[in-house]
């Protein structure tokens, strides 16, 4: 399984979550079979690139993305494209991941979303 995390660097397992999902300056999409992470610079329109987050986290083949939080529009796109959200994640991506195996991490709703985030 393909689980992406925002990040604020290239430092792999060990970068911190971005607080901030569609501004994260990267991406890393960790394969949890053979433990690779593979490092992306987010190329979102949000980073002066083209397209949106979700569009740019689905060509990765992530099936399950983990953040800090998002805005209602994300979790929309995210749900169309069959990826699941889990928010309430902090500390390294090696952090976040073990939350959420962990089992707690809550999934994104529209409900839990955030609202300063309409967009």
């Amino acid at each position: 399984m393909k689980i992406c995390v925002p990040t604020n660097g290239s430092d792999g397992m060990n970068d911190t979550v971005c607080e901030h999902f569609g501004r994260a300056p990267t991406f890393t999409v960790v394969d949890t079979e053979s433990g690779n992470a593979n490092v992306l610079p987010n190329t979102s329109e949000h980073m002066g690139g083209v397209g949106k987050p979700p569009e740019q986290i689905a060509g990765t083949g992530a099936e399950v993305m983990i953040c800090a939080g998002l805005g209602p529009s994300a979790v929309r796109m995210f749900e169309s494209y069959g990826i699941r959200v889990y928010i309430g994640a902090s500390g390294s991506v090696k952090n976040a991941i073990d939350l959420w195996k962990a089992g707690k991490l809550m999934e994104a709703t529209q409900e839990n979303a955030c609202k300063e985030h309409r967009h």
